[in-house]
């Protein structure tokens, strides 16, 4: 039996979730009525599992976030609003140590819980079992204060725009011969933070685009993206348009939609296309994948799977393996969920295997040719 507590100063929402989580049989449900309730259940209750909601009146979801993870860190879900400042806040959220995040119901509660009661039992199921260990949310912290001071610090380029789809960088040294490599990372569950690792320790002259399909809804990509941007050396913006393929940049896919790579007028480009219902988690891993395998010799090509449940991106990484590209799957030891890479992996398609620390150090030397 999961050991579950229930965050929230909604009585309502208590007893609504209460009774969707009692009702599969599979949890033990405790409730608190805020932050410092919370915090008291931690050494009492010993919960396997918390959903939290951000909006609370004695502690907001953050701080009591914060506490949790230096407390007894164990895997936290949000429970969030799908609006620009509910995007900020759940994204903090996850830097901050959460596992994943769940739409909170926007109309009447008693009528609205039932159309995320499913994907909410799916989420708290998978958090349950996710890699939550005190070193790495410590980690993770730490990197979210360094992150919200990088954030406030001026950048020396903030003239250029982003939405131009390339910063210039006096240090790339792509071969004018020879047409650059894209990159292709995927992720999920447990996806911010391992982007925010992977993209701070890449160097703003790269060689190479990053394309990144994280699976996030609409409303939440876009302020995804310019979080990234503001805390490391690459420029990120979300993918809107067509967009050409800059070295130097990373291009995230706009959630509930798909992404893909192709050629407009011999360049390479990205484009947001509606999501496909061949495939169920969006921006999709696979399809980005293998639209690019279609315009990019394999070997120009490498594939990062990181942390995210199911199997999205593993059958097209294995394929473009097989046919010469290169992939790289996060090490169990460092993803929250091993879903994803972990499905590579059993496919015979990972070129390595690698930790979350040391992906972008590998990355350089393939890219390199080393």
């Amino acid at each position: 039996m999961t050991k579950l507590l229930v965050v929230d100063d909604s009585a309502l929402m208590r007893r609504l979730l209460s009774d969707i989580f009692g009702a599969t049989g599979e949890f033990d449900v405790a409730t608190a009525r805020g932050g410092a309730e919370a915090l008291q259940l931690l050494t009492e209750f010993e919960p396997d599992v918390i959903t939290l909601d951000i909006h609370m009146h004695d502690m907001d979801g953050l701080t009591c976030l914060d506490r949790i993870m230096v407390l007894r860190p164990c895997p936290v879900v949000m429970v969030s609003s799908l609006t620009s400042e509910g995007a900020e806040e759940t994204l903090e959220a996850m830097s901050l140590g959460a596992v994943d995040f769940v739409e909170k119901p926007r109309g009447a509660l008693s009528l609205e819980i039932d159309a995320i009661a499913d994907d909410l039992v799916d989420r708290v199921r998978a958090a349950a079992k996710a890699h939550v260990s005190r070193a790495s949310r410590l980690r993770e912290r730490v990197r979210a204060l360094q992150t919200g001071r990088r954030a406030n610090a001026p950048r020396e380029d903030a003239g250029t725009s982003v939405s131009s789809g390339f910063r210039p960088s006096a240090t790339i040294m792509a071969d004018p011969m020879q047409e650059t490599g894209v990159v292709l990372v995927g992720c999920s569950t447990g996806g911010p933070p391992a982007l925010d690792a992977l993209l701070a320790d890449l160097p703003g002259d790269f060689p190479w685009p990053v394309v990144i399909a994280q699976h996030m809804p609409g409303s939440f990509t876009g302020p995804l993206a310019r979080r990234l941007d503001r805390i490391g050396p690459l420029a990120v913006q979300e993918v809107t348009r067509t967009t050409r393929l800059v070295p130097g940049n990373a291009y995230i896919g706009k959630g509930d939609a798909d992404l893909i790579v192709s050629r407009r007028t011999g360049n390479l480009v990205a484009l947001p296309a509606p999501s496909s219902a061949a495939h169920f988690w969006h921006p999709s891993v696979d399809r980005l994948v293998e639209s690019a395998i279609r315009v990019v010799a394999p070997e120009r090509l490498i594939g990062v799977l990181m942390t995210g449940m199911g199997t999205d991106g593993a059958s097209a990484m294995a394929r473009l393996h097989k046919l010469g590209g290169q992939t790289i799957a996060e090490a169990e030891s460092t993803a929250v969920i091993w879903g994803m890479p972990g499905a590579l992996v059993a496919r015979n398609g990972a070129s390595c295997v690698c930790p979350l620390d040391a992906i972008a150090e590998e990355l350089a030397k393939r890219v390199s040719g080393d």
